[in-house]
Formats: structure tokens, sequence, C-alpha cells
């Protein structure tokens, strides 16, 4: 048993001096620094290749693109190698078509070179809004509330006297030059996002000027008095002679002058025309 134990320990202290000497051998000690030296590069070169890639520590200033054109912003970001992105369009007719409203990153922050910035632009063609039918809506006041609901804007522009209707009755509206009446409404009208419509409505009552007689004038002269007296131009009634509307005589007016007679401002006459002078005009 003690021969066994002394024979194990001398084989142990052979071997701890064999691996001594292996370990302390120069063949062993080149090859060994050779493979630290060797993983040492591969993790220094590894490391700046990193750095390359990433740009460590390096990263530029996001210019702020918002109130620019497109075309604009697309050469500031040309300049620091940023690719611009338009990843959304609203209508905001108050706005300049394509102006840039909003960008991600946000204006000023700093990102690494090539970054891509998301923008969110005006649409150049805004949206259509379908105008709400005028049933139930003839009242200036409401039929604007529902319009500007729908981002559409509403101003007077003219009040007609209109004894037979409540005062703000909507009578037509223009969009720009375009006159739109109802039938117009009711066969269907679009217009852009943020128009501003132009109402004509009613008024009551009103200061009193004298009844005009419009019989035997051209519808020329008579728009000229009627303006002129603050009245209106109801409905034109033209016999088949009519070739030329301005220059074409009234031989009937409705409501029928009478001398002395007061009538109420803004009041609405309805014109008889025919191309040719009447024979009892002199």
């Amino acid at each position: 048993m003690t021969d066994t134990k002394l024979t194990f320990t001398q084989r142990l202290k052979k071997y701890g001096k064999e691996l001594f000497y292996f370990l302390t051998s120069g063949i062993f000690l080149k090859n060994f620094l050779g493979m630290v030296g060797t993983v040492a590069f591969f993790l220094m070169l590894t490391f700046w290749w990193m750095r390359c890639y990433t740009k460590h520590g390096e990263s530029l200033q996001v210019h702020d693109y918002i109130g620019m054109d497109l075309d604009e912003a697309m050469k500031k970001a040309e300049a620091r190698s940023f690719n611009l992105v338009v990843n959304d369009s609203v209508s905001r007719p108050e706005l300049r078509p394509g102006e840039i409203i909003d960008q991600k990153p946000n204006p000023l922050s700093r990102v690494k070179e090539d970054r891509t910035i998301y923008l969110q632009i005006v649409k150049t063609i805004p949206d259509m809004k379908r105008l709400p039918d005028l049933v139930g809506n003839y009242d200036f006041n409401h039929y604007s509330n529902k319009l500007a609901r729908r981002g559409i804007q509403s101003k007077i522009k003219e009040k007609i006297f209109n004894p037979k209707y409540k005062a703000n009755t909507i009578l037509h509206l223009f969009h720009g030059d375009k006159k739109i009446t109802e039938e117009d409404i009711n066969k269907g009208v679009e217009v852009p996002d943020g128009s501003v419509l132009e109402f004509v409505v009613t008024e009551r009552g009103g200061t009193m000027v004298e009844s005009p007689d419009l019989v035997c004038m051209s519808y020329k002269e008579a728009q000229f008095i009627i303006n002129n007296y603050s009245l209106s131009v109801g409905s034109l009634i033209k016999d088949a002679t009519i070739s030329d509307e301005q220059e074409a005589f009234i031989w009937k007016q409705i409501p029928s002058f009478s001398p002395n007679q007061q009538i109420p401002m803004g009041t609405s006459f309805d014109l008889y025309l025919t191309q040719y002078r009447p024979d009892d005009c002199y």
C-alpha cells in the first residue's frame, strides 16, 4: 500500500516536472506568443473595422426642413448625405402645396450620415368636399356651421330685401365667380377643402325707395336704374325675338309701375323682354 503511494507521488512529480519543462520551453513560448499576437491582431482589426463602419462618435445635425418646399429640402439633404422620404401628406388649404409641415427625426437632432428623414407635406391637390343639401338648411348661420365642419368657409356677399322669407335665408351662393344654385347642389357640387363660399341672403325691412318705371327701357338701362335704387332683378322672361339681351327692351314689369309709389329697398323685379322697341314706346 505504501509502495503504491510512493510510486504515485513519484509519478506525479515526474509529470509536473515534464509539464514545467514544456511550458518553459522555447518552442511553447514562441508558439504561445505567436497565437496571442495573432488573436490580438484580429481583435484590433475587428475593432478598427467596426469603428469605420459605424463612424463611432461621428454625427451630423439634421436641418430644419419645416416650411420648405420639397425641392429645396432635397438640395439641403443631399449636401449632408441624408435621404428624404415623404411618408404622409395632408390637406392644409392655408399652406402652400408641397410645403413640409413635419419631419422625423426632429429638426436640429444629431444622426449618422446616410440617415433617412421622413417628411409630412401639404397635399399638392387638396381634398374635394361635397356641399350638403340646402333642404332644411336655408338659414345662413345653420348652413355655414355645417360647412365649417367640412373645412369650408362662408361669408355674406350681398343682402337682398325679400319680404317672403326670414332674414338670412340663402338665395344662392358663389364659389369664385361661379354661381351655385340649389338645383346645382341637389345634383352634387364639390369644392376644394378650405374654399371660401360667398352667399346672397335675404334681409327684412329697410329704407323705402320710389318705384321705377322700367317699361320701354333697354335691359342695360334698366339694370343701371335698379342698381341705383338698391333693387334687384328677379326673373327675365324673354320672347322668341331675343338675340342681344343687353339691348333688348322691357315691355312689362312686375311689380308694375305706379306714380309716387314707395317700395322697400331690395325689392325684386321680374322683367319681360323683347328685342325690338314696342310700338307704344316713344
